[in-house]
């Protein structure tokens, strides 16, 4: 493994610490500072006094002073890894009494000096340049610390033996490039430690001596492991066949190696024999060919072997040497990926694989194929591999009579219910088909007793409405998916979590909640929520159980349409329960209507609305036909503004109301008792007043009808108002008259009457004022001549 990847590796390490110390910035009492790659010289100087966490890595500081930090007397977690450091005073943290984790990996550093009063718990001083390990006396005080990083170019017993008596959970121990010319080989046996990560010089021949087997590591891993000499000259394969004698192993750990396959199958076979329970293998590189082994599979105390991220310069060899060790090794989890592995036999004898994990690979939809052997596997991955036909993936379960768990994820697998296949293994549990090219048909082929299923990522428009069979579905995650509504529980009758975001649903169904009870956890955010009526009973049912069941609710839930509410949140979205409601539009709209009919009624009555309309009208009707008569010719011939007709019996209404209101806006008013010409008869004097008047206004009432002289004066006044150009005639009804009451001579009037065209004297003293404003408006002429002739006795 070359330099840059190792750093890729320990990067990613570091990656995965800040992770673990976010999460805590949440807390009140938390304070991240994160000023790593911005091309820093020096400790920033405007750090808040309340930073407890400060990442400084991957910049150019070359040195830290004890006034850099001084000030932060809260700081728990200091980050300078991948600076340029050389020298570090640990007293320059005496004031910072609450730093517990200092990451000084990747530097310059040469040495260092300590100081008692620090209390580190991690402690990261690997991938410097020390010469001998970096470990002070005092660092034999540091009793809470968990973690020890340290680099150096020869190792000695004297440099391990003050953190001796120490219990340290994790050791990571990283050998300079001229580790090896002054060694001492049992110097691990000092390391107090649960973990222990020994890294290797790149780049070089393993020949080293050191006796990783007087490690008391209950977890060994060893990193950089280069060995491409002859079988006979490999100095590793020693060291771990060392490891046989080593009391607490239980896991072994082998990174970035670059050698041989048949050496490779010897580091296999000699851990195989190592009394631990945990082989892995990975970051491997190897080259040359691989003719027929013979694998020892006795005496074996392993539980798992994983095999991870293998690349080989040449696969001219028969593949089925390695594929025939790997099939009928006797362990129950066995780890394959990403070693572009073709094909997998069939065990030859039936097997006590448990656990395969043959996941990113080549392996086509043929493995495994009438396999028999199989009968004791509970788990199986084959995602991210070249799987095609599902039909075959289903025959392939057929024998795998404990089969419980099935991914076959990120494939490219179809299904045709044409074929007719769907012989599941009826002891599947928890199937994942995500990412696949899978349609609605798959739904007619699935495990019968299948409780978890994932396919998400396929290309399902619908679960049919017919599917029987799955009664015992609890978990179903089916979103990425193009289903436009959430599927009912009718058919997973059982169904307690439902993953269905990132779908085409616009208006789910609000039924969804009644038909699911037993619904624990649901996720149906990033939807294309179609926010009308239809989707307000949703959001209420989705309303009630959110801080229970909805688990995405309420942020994932937003508006899609229409364009006004688009991006609003749902809980945020409301619409009035009139207008989604037709029947209780419709009644509002009548119960309005008869309100306000009611009203006006009652209004009308209380107020006599229609007296003051009529009046209204008729004045409008007064001023309009005012605008269309001829003023001049009008002036010419008239002496009176209104001659007055009425009965002897209302003559005191007339004398006393009528002519007092109309003389005192000095209008000119013609009445026969003091404007007749003597000497003249009674009908001619009728006749020129009419014509010398502008108006004839007769005072209607039951003593009107029984003057015969009042008939006179109304038939000559009607019969002037036809063969003139405008109307002169104004009816004032001073009392009510019954149509049967008027005699059938008085025709005209009648007609009128029929048409309401009068005005009414009203009662109300309220009214009165509106009354006389109305008839003046009727009569107001200018008159240029004054009464001359018949006005003298």
């Amino acid at each position: 493994m070359t330099q840059m990847k190792l750093r890729i590796f320990y990067f990613a390490i570091i990656f995965m610490l800040i992770c673990e110390i976010k999460p805590q910035v949440s807390d009140e009492s938390e304070f991240l500072v994160d000023r790593s790659q911005t091309g820093l010289t020096h400790v920033p100087k405007d750090l808040s006094l309340k930073t407890t966490t400060l990442n400084i890595s991957q910049n150019y500081i070359s040195e830290i002073q004890s006034s850099d930090i001084l000030s932060l007397s809260k700081l728990r977690i200091l980050m300078l890894s991948h600076n340029k450091i050389q020298y570090l005073d640990i007293s320059v943290f005496k004031f910072n009494r609450e730093l517990e984790h200092l990451d000084l990996s990747h530097n310059k550093l040469r040495k260092i000096s300590c100081h008692p009063t620090v209390n580190f718990k991690h402690l990261d001083l690997s991938f410097n340049a020390f010469d001998d390990l970096p470990i002070c006396k005092e660092f034999g005080n540091l009793a809470q610390l968990k973690f020890l990083g340290l680099s150096a170019t020869q190792l000695r017993k004297s440099s391990v033996q003050p953190v001796a008596h120490l219990n340290i959970s994790e050791v990571l121990l990283v050998l300079g490039d001229s580790y090896g010319e002054e060694e001492e080989s049992d110097s691990l046996r000092y390391f107090n430690t649960r973990s222990l990560h020994v890294v290797f010089p790149t780049k070089k021949e393993f020949r080293f001596i050191l006796d990783v087997s007087v490690s008391t590591a209950v977890n060994l891993e060893l990193s950089n492991i280069r060995c491409v000499l002859p079988d006979d000259e490999c100095h590793f394969l020693d060291v771990l066949s060392k490891l046989h004698k080593t009391p607490r192993l239980s896991k072994l750990t082998l990174n970035n190696i670059e050698t041989s396959w048949s050496i490779f199958i010897a580091i296999i076979q000699i851990g195989w024999h190592i009394k631990m329970e945990y082989f892995s293998i990975s970051n491997v590189k190897l080259q040359g060919h691989l003719g027929f082994r013979k694998f020892d599979y006795s005496n074996t105390s392993l539980k798992a072997l994983s095999i991870q991220q293998v690349v080989s310069d040449v696969f001219s060899f028969p593949q089925s040497n390695i594929y025939s060790i790997f099939s009928n090794m006797k362990i129950q989890n066995f780890t394959v990926s990403a070693t572009h592995m073709l094909h997998m036999l069939c065990p030859s004898q039936i097997s006590p694989f448990l656990y395969l994990d043959f996941s990113n690979n080549l392996l086509t939809d043929i493995i495994f194929k009438n396999c028999t052997t199989l009968t004791a596997l509970k788990t199986l991955s084959l995602k991210m591999n070249q799987l095609k036909e599902l039909a075959n993936i289903i025959l392939m379960t057929k024998e795998m009579k404990s089969l419980q768990q099935l991914d076959i994820s990120q494939n490219s697998l179809r299904y045709n219910e044409d074929e007719n296949t769907c012989s599941w293994t009826k002891s599947l549990l928890s199937l994942n088909m995500s990412s696949n090219t899978l349609t609605d048909s798959v739904f007619r082929c699935l495990p019968p007793k299948v409780k978890i299923l994932d396919l998400h990522n396929n290309r399902i428009t619908n679960i049919p409405k017919n599917v029987t069979h799955l009664q015992a579905l609890q978990e179903l995650n089916i979103a990425f998916n193009s289903l436009t509504d959430l599927p009912g529980c009718g058919t997973f009758s059982s169904l307690s979590a439902l993953i269905i975001d990132h779908n085409s649903m616009s208006h789910p169904s609000a039924d969804f909640f009644q038909s699911c009870q037993k619904i624990r956890s649901m996720r149906a955010g990033n939807n294309p929520f179609l926010c009308t009526c239809e989707l307000r009973e949703f959001i209420k049912n989705i309303d009630q159980v959110s801080s229970e069941v909805a688990q995405d609710w309420p942020d994932s839930y937003k508006c899609d349409y229409p364009e006004s509410s688009k991006g609003v949140l749902l809980k945020d979205f409301h619409v009035s329960p009139l207008s989604c409601n037709t029947t209780l539009l419709i009644l509002t709209v009548v119960t309005t209507m008869l309100v306000l009919a009611a009203t006006v009624t009652f209004l009308c009555h209380y107020f006599d609305l229609p007296w003051y309309l009529r009046m209204m009208c008729q004045w409008t009707q007064t001023r309009h036909r005012a605008r269309n008569i001829c003023l001049e010719e009008l002036q010419g011939t008239l002496q009176f503004h209104a001659f007055i007709s009425y009965s002897g019996h209302d003559s005191a209404w007339v004398k006393n109301e009528l002519l007092p209101n109309l003389e005192k806006e000095n209008l000119q008013i013609c009445l026969h008792e003091r404007n007749f010409v003597p000497g003249k008869s009674i009908l001619e004097n009728i006749i020129n007043c009419i014509e010398k008047s502008y108006k004839s206004i007769f005072v209607l009432s039951p003593n009107f009808i029984q003057s015969e002289w009042c008939h006179y004066e109304l038939y000559f006044a009607h019969h002037n108002l036809f063969h003139g150009h405008f109307d002169n005639l104004i009816l004032i009804l001073l009392e009510f008259i019954p149509q049967y009451s008027i005699p059938s001579s008085y025709h005209k009037l009648k007609a009128l009457m029929a048409q309401r065209t009068y005005l009414e004297w009203p009662a109300e003293k309220s009214k009165h004022g509106l009354f006389w404003a109305n008839l003046r408006a009727a009569i107001n002429i200018n008159l240029m001549n004054q009464v001359k002739e018949i006005n003298h006795t």
